[in-house]
């Protein structure tokens, strides 16, 4: 009755920087981190996960001889996201006929 809901997106932080990205198509670190207001090495953590996953692309570069991480969804991250919404619609649903 109940889809599966995808462990990777289930957790929050990781859900929030995917719900950013869905919007702006790509995003730096920095932006990311202020958005969600998490720390930076929680937040690497969490992007090294969904980057594993195939759901975002990761791009490391100096801009103005400092790093720079930009992050952009992928289409497998699209529709896991996509799919995850799906998924959150159908608990409400039987919550609320």
């Amino acid at each position: 009755m109940f889809a599966e809901l995808d462990p990777i997106l289930h957790s929050q932080l990781r859900l929030a920087v995917m719900s950013l990205l869905i919007g702006v198509k790509e995003a730096e670190f920095t932006f990311i981190k202020e958005k969600t207001n998490s720390t930076a090495g929680n937040l690497s953590v969490q992007i090294q996960k969904l980057k594993d996953a195939g759901y975002i692309d990761v791009v490391k570069e100096f801009k103005d001889n400092y790093p720079n991480t930009t992050c952009k969804i992928t289409t497998k991250g699209i529709h896991a996201f996509e799919t995850y919404v799906q998924a959150l619609q159908q608990y409400l649903k039987v919550q609320n006929p």
